[in-house]
């Protein structure tokens, strides 16, 4: 600490020595009235100060100095003396007083009204502020009147390194790659130094590490930090600290410093190839398993971290790549095997799969290192299971004929058990795909027999599920579709496709085509219909008819003749023999009904009936029915009408076999009291008929039950 000390001193020293052999150089003659200001930094530089002051007296000339220089943080058992303000106006009799004003004048600054001696009251520090002005002024000591105008001075606050330098934005933190080459750069920092930059070197700073090395190296001047060592591994250790110090005075002996602390991490690059964790894995899995199932996981571990330990797994090799498959996943980055096709222990019980895994992002600043991939060996082992029975087929299709007789085979469906132990089935028909029960199985062969007739022409298809069950172990079942398809045999006769009904026109012609009919067959032969029209035997010379076959299987029916009249013979049945290609073929005979018409000169149909003859002109026989009907209608008004009047018209007065006393009648009047007694005669009530027959009108009333005064 004393020699620092001794450092600090020296290099104030320095200057002010040379500032003050510098000063004689600066004397000039100075008007008389012109204020001098010395400055001084030290007792000897005072004492000369004086004696130049005793010159400057005797020859009337003086120093015109606009500012001194005062050492910051400078403290001592006394003021610091700053300098002396001194006129040439004052003959040393006492009778000139010094005044100062401005900044610290009183507080900081004071000064000796009789001398002009100015002096420090108070530590300053040049941080907090570098200079003062302050204003100097000569006046009478008894009239305080000015001598001469006042003069402006700066104290400048002269800077010493009390100040460290610091590291303002510390700790700090860098990334850099792993692996990265020498002299690549981490980042930089910088410190701050509060002390004069441009006096001395108090705020000169030299950089350097105090720990960190060999690892990281930084530039003396700049604090940029670099790598000291190449191809650092994170691998091997990811995170450094280093202690950094900034020294001031140049780094020299004596100069305050400062440190920091910064925290380099080293970030992953894909430098490191996948590597299983064993050589070969050992897997098992029942056979019915099922398909999706995740049998094994498999890991390739990666030092490296985040995507650069990603990996794709693959089967590249074996004797299972066809049931088996690998998906990679990317949250525990490991391969999943899963099963693609149902297994068979019965047919093959293990498989060995080669699998492989490999770094999806490849960096090539590092290829000479790989490859980036690795392979292991799986082994899969397959589980015996109880397994249900296996039919010889998926799927069944039975053919069988219509007139198939009952209890006779249309087919047979087969079934065994897979397992070593191969159990017996028991065949079934799930009976909710026959309603009808058409059909019969054989639970021990799997024979289907027909249970009742079939009729193609009702149903063509049957569907039915045949159900195959293990003895051992009823749970074990298994289901197989059975299509029976029923052929056709011809065991329908054709007949007219409808109801035909022909007619034919008074006025027609020889040959004229009266009507076409066509046939249907409920069979369905394989070659299409083709049918055979013909007359009855005894028709075949039928003198009114014939027929005539048509290339699209349909037939003509011509008259033979003109001339027909509907009044002779209003109605023709004409019986037609149909007959198909079946063999044997079948036929049967159809009527067609031709009726005799009057028709209009162009062939039109007009009427068909024997009555059109004998109606009026212009009214039909439905004209001449409504007619009828109103007639009819006005008649049962008319009866009705009669029998209402009728009935109207019957006394009201009450036979003689009837006792009136017998008939009890009952209305809400309120009674009279003796006026009811005067009103009525009972002996009238008890002969009805009254004198004459005749009521009083309101015995009528009475009678009836009706109040007289009712509304």
């Amino acid at each position: 600490m004393p020699e620092r000390l001794a450092e600090t001193l020296m290099d104030l020293w320095t200057p002010l020595i040379i500032l003050w052999i510098t000063l004689p150089s600066c004397v000039y003659t100075a008007p008389m009235n012109q204020a001098h200001v010395l400055t001084t930094g030290s007792p000897l530089e005072l004492s000369r100060q004086s004696e130049d002051m005793r010159i400057l007296s005797r020859s009337k000339r003086g120093w015109v100095w606009n500012q001194m220089f005062v050492l910051e943080e400078f403290s001592g058992p006394e003021p610091i003396l700053v300098g002396r303000l001194h006129t040439d106006l004052d003959p040393g009799s006492k009778k000139i007083k010094y005044i100062l004003s401005g900044d610290g004048a009183g507080t900081i600054f004071q000064i000796n009204d009789i001398t002009g001696d100015i002096h420090a009251i108070k530590r300053l520090d040049r941080e907090e502020k570098a200079e003062y002005t302050l204003t100097a002024q000569a006046v009478d000591f008894e009239t305080n009147k000015p001598l001469e105008p006042p003069s402006e001075f700066i104290i400048k606050v002269q800077d010493i390194n009390d100040n460290a330098p610091e590291f303002l934005n510390g700790p700090y933190h860098a990334t850099v790659p792993e692996m990265s080459i020498l002299g690549t750069s981490v980042t930089n920092v910088t410190a701050t130094d509060a002390d004069d930059p441009v006096y001395g070197n108090s705020a000169k700073l030299v950089y350097s590490i105090l720990e960190g090395q060999p690892y990281f190296s930084i530039e003396p001047e700049t604090a940029i930090i670099k790598t000291a060592l190449p191809n650092m591994d994170r691998e091997a250790k990811e995170e450094y600290l280093v202690v950094i110090q900034a020294k001031d005075m140049g780094g020299h002996s004596g100069g305050l410093s400062g440190t920091t602390t910064l925290t380099v991490t080293l970030t992953d690059v894909n430098d490191n190839p996948p590597k299983f964790a064993q050589s070969l894995y050992h897997f098992s899995v029942p056979e019915d398993v099922v398909l999706g199932t995740a049998i094994g996981r498999v890991k390739a571990n990666d030092q490296d971290i985040g995507e650069n330990a990603q990996s794709s797994y693959d089967i590249i090799d074996g004797d299972g790549t066809a049931l088996f498959e690998i998906t990679s996943d990317a949250q525990a980055q490991d391969g999943v095997i899963r099963l693609r096709k149902p297994l068979d222990f019965e047919t093959k019980k293990s498989y060995t799969l080669k699998v492989e895994a490999a770094n999806i992002h490849i960096d090539s600043r590092f290829s000479s290192r790989g490859p980036f991939k690795d392979t292991a060996t799986v082994k899969i082992v397959v589980e015996d299971a109880d397994e249900p029975p296996v039919f010889s087929s998926p799927t069944y299709l039975l053919e069988v004929h219509e007139n198939a007789a009952l209890n006779s085979v249309i087919g047979q469906v087969t079934a065994r058990d897979p397992d070593i132990t191969s159990s017996p089935i028991r065949f079934s028909i799930d009976r909710h795909t026959d309603l009808e029960r058409q059909f019969n199985i054989n639970a021990d062969d799997g024979k289907i027999t027909l249970a009742t007739p079939l009729d193609r022409e009702l149903s063509v298809w049957h569907n039915i599920t045949i159900i195959a069950t293990e003895i051992r172990n009823h749970s074990q079942i298994s289901r197989v579709p059975v299509a029976i398809k029923v052929l056709d045999v011809n065991d329908n006769a054709p007949e007219f496709a409808s109801e035909y009904e022909a007619f034919l026109c008074e006025n027609g012609k020889p040959g004229q085509v009266i009507q076409t009919v066509s046939a249907m067959d409920k069979d369905d032969p394989k070659n299409g219909h083709f049918f055979l029209y013909s007359l009855l035997p005894e028709m075949v010379n039928n003198p009114n008819f014939t027929i005539k076959k048509n290339e699209d299987n349909s037939l003509s029916i011509l008259a033979k003749h003109n001339g027909f009249n509907r009044q002779k013979q209003e109605v023709y049945l004409l019986p037609i023999v149909i007959s198909d290609s079946g063999n044997p073929p079948l036929s049967s005979t159809s009527t067609l009904t031709i009726r005799v018409c009057g028709c209009s000169n162009d062939g039109v149909v007009q009427s068909c009936n024997v009555e059109a003859y004998v109606l009026p002109i212009g009214l039909s026989m439905g004209a001449l029915i409504a007619i009828l009907a109103c007639i009819i209608l006005l008649l049962v008004i008319v009866v009705l009408f009669v029998t209402l009047r009728r009935h109207k018209n019957e006394p009201l007065i009450i036979k003689d076999d009837e006792d009136v006393r017998e008939n009890i009648i009952r209305y809400d009047d309120e009674g009279g009291g003796e006026e009811d007694t005067e009103a009525f005669d009972i002996a009238t009530l008890q002969n009805p008929d009254g004198i004459n027959g005749f009521l009083p009108h309101y015995q009528r009333g009475f009678l009836r039950g009706i109040p007289e005064n009712a509304a």
